[in-house]
């Protein structure tokens, strides 16, 4: 799972120092709608609710836009429909490309989508193309300077977490979906805090890339993380290192 770490860990860092913060709010709104929407406004009954919430509060988003998006959830309060998408296609070198999307327009967005990839070496496939090569899983990322990894697995040992590695200076946390919410409920109790946490595609193996086509691939995958529509995009590449190193400077 090394290059889907890699590609979080660069995501995790441009969104931290992002100065565009009024589009990772909208992401995150986007995200507290539905998932008010789908499970209700409260947040202690509705995991994927209470994570949406707790991301947006650890990016400091204000209090009154994460209300606002919940009564837009709920009906409380008039608003753009949105609905959940997800598009299946290749960049470089073959890898799988997994794209999430949130959208209120699916035949704008799939376009524009289709038209990143056509303009920087990948194609859009079929639905079931490539969502076979993935596992959906849980992950945690913790601070590594903040405890041990010994601390950490005997805290969601009981939980049923699958793995704890660590690397690149934070322990991660695999779990499967119902594990997910028990184990960060299992660190809290240890008071062992997290930087984050998701549900994520992971790759089952993944493709080597390097050279022109790690830098076009790393190019393809900011610019589809930078779409205000897509909410994740997962790929099975292990991503050369000389490569990740010049885009992390």
């Amino acid at each position: 799972m090394a290059g889907h770490n890699k590609w979080s860990q660069i995501k995790r860092k441009k969104a931290v120092l992002d100065a565009k913060r009024g589009k990772l709010f909208t992401k995150m709104i986007r995200e507290i709608t539905v998932a008010s929407r789908e499970g209700g406004g409260e947040p202690d009954f509705n995991p994927r609710l209470r994570l949406a919430v707790d991301t947006a509060k650890a990016a400091n988003m204000p209090a009154e836009n994460i209300e606002r998006a919940i009564k837009r959830g709920t009906g409380e309060l008039e608003g753009v429909m949105y609905e959940e998408m997800t598009y299946e296609g290749y960049g470089p070198s073959g890898v799988a490309l997994y794209i999430d999307c949130t959208t209120d327009n699916q035949n704008r967005t799939v376009a524009e989508v289709r038209h990143i990839l056509q303009k920087n070496g990948g194609n859009l496939g079929t639905t079931g193309s490539v969502a076979w090569q993935f596992d959906r899983k849980g992950q945690i990322f913790i601070d590594a300077s903040t405890t041990t990894e010994e601390a950490v697995f005997e805290a969601v040992l009981e939980a049923g977490a699958e793995d704890v590695v660590t690397g690149e200076g934070e322990i991660v946390v695999t779990t499967g979906v119902p594990e997910f919410h028990p184990t960060q409920e299992a660190l809290k109790a240890a008071g062992i805090e997290f930087e984050s946490a998701e549900l994520a595609m992971i790759p089952k193996n993944e493709v080597d890339v390097s050279g022109d086509d790690a830098a076009r691939l790393l190019k393809l995958l900011d610019l589809l993380d930078d779409h205000d529509d897509v909410s994740r995009v997962s790929s099975n590449a292990n991503i050369d290192e000389a490569a990740l190193a010049e885009a992390m400077s």
